[in-house]
């Protein structure tokens, strides 16, 4: 018996289809079969599963006529399954790379019994590689009960959003409504006969958005199906005698396509749009929950009209709304109205030519290349007013004398308006106008070995997280200068963000203080993060996976301690978690935003420290797998250790630049054994590490010398040309700074 059955209806996607079944035949996990489901055996469709059964014995085709519908194609397949468990996938949609096996390790770690997994997915754009992955909603960690996660009702979800434990179908006799709108009706029945259900968070589904649009959008009598199948669930959630915990999110996802349909009279016919509200208006009495409140805004609008029966006012409504987004949208686009309206007007005042605005890692805080720039700034051009722009749970780690605005108040969109400069680590908002005389400095946070911009668009897993590539590439068009520590990152940034920009070879200003540091500011990073007299600190910094959710240490970090301590030095291991992973501030958990968190005898959190830079000042040596912290590490000149337990599943996922292994910064390690071995001989600190640390420092550390915020402050902020600034200092000739001693004091 196959772990999985894949039901794949093929009906009128012939041409996208071998995606779709690559897409599977290609997983890292083989234990599954795959039933095409064909209009015929000699369709087009029919013709291509049948070359697809020829060559893999896994591939087992069946029939059902297009007349009976996707209802009974996924019926009819489901009949033919013969796996502990079954997914859906549409003919034109593809599973991730490596879904099967995050599916199996998720059902191995929540139970045999779990009846649903529901999963991510995301949604590809025909047009381009512009993705969306709309959330499930939080739940519970492993399995649990339905009432634990009363918002995943499964009405709004698609059927390609979960795998179903097969044995459960059957036990509940669960099949998909013969109608249009067989999503609405299985998702909810199913989920109200769970007893234990699961959430994988990565991506397994993506699923393709069509250029005609779905068919559940096009106008026709077949809207009326939604009705049926919203009266079908909620009459089985009322003979469930559902707590109101969960028939009230049931009610309201439900009722929210419904009101998303009545909204858009153009899918009914004319003469049966009036039919269709009222049907509505005596589902939504009969069934509304008791004590139910609508939600607040228009939507809350739309259900007392709707249960009112109030079709002309609810018309009104419509026809005011429209009105209401067709002058928005002539306008700068922030999130409130009345915040369009202050941005658009600001617009029309004059720039500020000594306001420039800061932000680093989308408000995360005073980090980073824009806040060694800000720190320069305040020497060398002390007439320019500097504003950051942050989160508001990162105001308070900001410093006293510090001016800033909080992303998203009109106080945000005031200073974006009016400042001459903006300098950024990442991106402002798509809504930020480029303004005639504006000077946007991109200063990057790293050096790119993983692909980046739109190099990322062949790479599904990670494009999902770029977002559209016509909005990325509009945001590119607002640079007029592009920071660069090396040529490499030139040359890729010319790839991964093609625009008119000009290219700052200067060195990353967050790397500075690597040159300008003290032997007595390297014991006051150590003594302010917990590091004993007397023992060598490892950072261990990697990166995050965007092919799985969560952070996951990867290593028993107490366990290297203690196996790399038996070659006779003593070792204690500074974790720092990517910035994705450090919950606002508070290090995995653990740390307190100022200083770090012990979370085992030999391992000290930091991830929630503030500086990155004080963290590498402090470490002996650094570890970490596909981290851009190692270019930076790398000017200190002490030893670094690459883990690559994953690099061929990353490389695939995530896509870079060069290859790692082959052109390391240090000692590479595949295994925690040869980890281990790697301090426990000394190699990880002998002269062929050194010679692979010099080679990569030649090429990676190209422009980094100390002097990188002055270069960008004199070029950007006071105008001097390129021939007036500091130059580069030869490798040979700079100086980092001193590293730890481990003598007891």
């Amino acid at each position: 018996m196959p772990r999985f059955s894949i039901v794949v209806p093929t009906h009128e996607v012939a041409g996208r289809l071998s995606l779709a079944l690559d897409s599977v035949l290609g997983q890292s996990f083989g234990d599954f079969e795959l039933i095409p489901v064909c209009d015929v055996q000699d369709s087009p469709a029919g013709a291509v599963a049948a070359a697809y059964a020829e060559r893999d014995d896994r591939v087992l085709p069946v029939q059902s006529p297009p007349s009976a519908g996707l209802g009974a194609a996924r019926d009819t397949g489901a009949g033919a399954a013969r796996g502990t468990y079954l997914l859906f996938l549409d003919g034109d949609d593809e599973l991730a790379p490596g879904a099967l096996r995050a599916l199996d390790a998720r059902l191995r770690e929540a139970g045999e019994d779990v009846d649903v997994v529901y999963f991510e997915h995301e949604r590809v754009h025909w047009w381009d590689t512009e993705t969306s992955t709309p959330p499930l909603p939080s739940t519970p960690a492993g399995a649990f009960p339905p009432e634990q996660a009363p918002q995943l009702t499964g009405a709004a979800l698609p059927a390609w959003c979960a795998a179903y434990r097969r044995d459960f179908l059957a036990e509940h006799r669960l099949t998909f409504p013969r109608a249009h709108f067989t999503d609405v009706g299985w998702g909810g029945l199913v989920t109200l006969a769970a007893r234990r259900m699961t959430v994988e968070r990565s991506v397994v589904v993506r699923h393709l958005l069509r250029r005609q649009g779905s068919r559940l959008h096009t106008p026709g009598e077949h809207q009326l199906d939604l009705l049926d199948q919203v009266e079908l669930v909620l009459t089985r959630a009322a003979a469930q005698n559902l707590p109101e915990t969960r028939s009230e999110p049931l009610f309201q996802q439900l009722f929210a396509l419904v009101l998303k349909t009545a909204a858009h009279p153009g899918r009914l016919p004319a003469h049966r749009r009036r039919e269709f509200f009222r049907r509505a208006a005596r589902l939504h009495r009969r069934h509304r929950p008791a004590g139910f409140r609508p939600p607040p805004g228009s939507l809350g609008v739309q259900h007392r009209l709707l249960a009112a029966g109030a079709y002309t006012a609810f018309r009104a409504l419509r026809g005011a709304n429209r009105q209401a987004a067709r002058a928005a949208a002539r306008l700068p686009r922030p999130r409130m109205l009345r915040t369009r309206a202050l941005y658009a007007l600001h617009l029309r005042r004059p720039l500020d030519e000594n306001l420039a605005v800061y932000c680093a890692y989308w408000g995360r805080g005073y980090a980073c290349n824009p806040a060694a720039i800000h720190a320069a700034a305040r020497a060398l051009a002390p007439h320019i007013h500097p504003v950051f722009l942050v989160e508001p749970d990162a105001v308070d780690a900001l410093p006293a004398d510090l001016d800033h605005a909080v992303i998203g108040s009109h106080r945000a969109w005031e200073v974006l308006a009016r400042a001459k400069y903006l300098i950024n680590n990442a991106n402002f908002a798509d809504a930020v106008v480029k303004r005639p005389g504006s000077v946007h400095l991109q200063t990057q946070h790293g050096t790119p070995l993983k692909k980046m911009g739109v190099d990322q668009s062949t790479y599904p897993v990670v494009a999902a997280a770029t977002g559209s590539f016509t909005r990325l590439l509009n945001r590119v068009d607002r640079w007029d200068y592009n920071l660069s520590a090396n040529r490499h990152s030139t040359q890729m940034w010319e790839r991964a963000f093609p625009g008119s920009w000009e290219a700052l070879e200067y060195g990353y200003p967050r790397n500075d203080v690597f040159y300008t540091a003290t032997a007595e500011d390297v014991v006051r990073a150590r003594r302010a993060l917990g590091v004993p007299d007397g023992v060598k600190a490892l950072l261990y910094a990697p990166t995050h996976r965007d092919h799985s959710t969560g952070f996951d240490e990867r290593l028993d970090l107490e366990a290297l301690c203690a196996a790399a301590g038996e070659g006779g030095e003593e070792f204690v291991v500074l974790l720092r978690a990517h910035y994705f992973y450090d919950g606002n501030g508070d290090g995995n958990g653990n740390g307190n935003g100022d200083g770090a968190a012990r979370t085992g005898g030999r391992v000290i959190d930091v991830t929630g420290h503030r500086s990155a830079e004080d963290v590498c000042l402090a470490a002996d040596a650094l570890i970490t797998d596909y981290s851009s912290i190692m270019f930076d590490y790398a000017n200190l000149d002490r030893p670094i250790v690459v883990y690559a337990d994953d690099w061929e599943v990353y490389r695939e996922t995530r896509g870079s630049y060069f290859d790692l292994i082959a052109e390391p910064p240090g000692p590479v390690a595949r295994t925690p054994e040869e980890l281990a071995e790697v301090f426990r001989d000394g190699s990880w600190a002998g002269p062929a590490a050194a010679e692979l640390r010099a080679r990569f420092r030649e090429r990676f550390c190209e422009f980094d010398d100390g002097r990188a915020a002055e270069r960008v402050v004199r070029r950007v902020l006071l105008g001097e040309p390129p021939e007036s600034l500091p130059p580069v200092l030869p490798l040979a000739r700079r100086t980092p700074a001193p590293a730890p001693t481990s003598r007891r004091s």
